[in-house]
């Protein structure tokens, strides 16, 4: 194995079943805790008029969704904005796939938050054959620059892949079959999907050799356990955020508390 091929993720070398929590009472203690730090790093985003994008992409029942309901649960909903990304609509057919991401970056001081992104070029529409093997090749330099042009402009980005098993997969899709208020979560496309999983595996594993440099790499999550992976997820993007950045409170504005205390008596 080349030094090269160690410097990213690759779906086969992730441990699927050593990220347990004994209770759910120190699961619950952690994702606590963490969500309370994601509110402070927001709060210093939002202070020193930072942006921050935060992508979330993995397999279908993965537990994204859930990830980021947990995510954002302390978040001031003014300062984030998630974005579910499906198929393009009609408007954004025909323009270059980018375009409709450039629409929905972050403002000074807020988070963008993808639920599936750009990425798609390179997974789903490789492997459905919606771009051509010349469309999606050439993707990788065009995702690359695109982040690039974004971290430059002091953007920070964090990737996520929630990675569950083919067996885990298989059972949370026949648990969605079976529970009434789940089955809405289960399409025809997530059935064909599954059945070409081989080939999109090694999509995935191409995905992650080309695009995931230092600036904005990305972060493998075992995922078959979701206590696991949802406290993974906020303990990664609180480490990623937090790099560089001071996220206590901003000084006292001694003038400002002077004028408050007087009217406050």
């Amino acid at each position: 194995m080349s030094r090269a091929d160690k410097d990213h993720p690759r779906l086969d070398r992730v441990d699927m079943k050593s990220h347990r929590y004994a209770d759910k009472e120190s699961y619950q203690r952690e994702l606590a805790a963490l969500q309370q730090t994601v509110m402070h790093v927001q709060q210093a985003y939002w202070h020193a008029k930072k942006r921050a994008i935060i992508v979330f992409e993995g397999w279908d029942a993965a537990g994204k969704g859930g990830a980021i309901r947990r995510l954002t649960e302390t978040m001031d909903p003014r300062g984030a904005h998630v974005w579910p990304i499906a198929a393009p609509l009609p408007q954004e057919q025909g323009r270059h796939y980018l375009w409709r991401f450039w629409q929905r970056l972050p403002e000074p001081g807020t988070f963008a938050i993808f639920d599936r992104s750009w990425y798609g070029r390179v997974m789903v529409e490789r492997v459905e054959g919606f771009a051509k093997p010349a469309e999606w090749r050439r993707a990788y330099r065009e995702i690359n620059e695109f982040e690039r042009m974004l971290t430059d402009d002091g953007v920070r980005i964090v990737k996520l892949f929630l990675h569950i098993s083919d067996e885990e997969q298989k059972e949370r899709f026949h648990e969605r079959l079976h529970n009434p208020y789940k089955r809405w979560k289960l399409t025809e496309e997530d059935l064909r999907n599954r059945a070409k999983r081989p080939a999109y595996e090694e999509a995935i594993n191409e995905m992650f050799a080309h695009t995931s440099p230092p600036s904005a790499p990305w972060h493998l999550i075992p995922a078959d356990a979701k206590w696991y992976a949802r406290v993974e997820v906020l303990r990664h993007i609180v480490e990623r955020l937090s790099e560089d950045m001071d996220i206590s409170p901003p000084p006292l504005d001694h003038d400002f508390m002077r004028a408050a205390e007087k009217l406050l008596g």
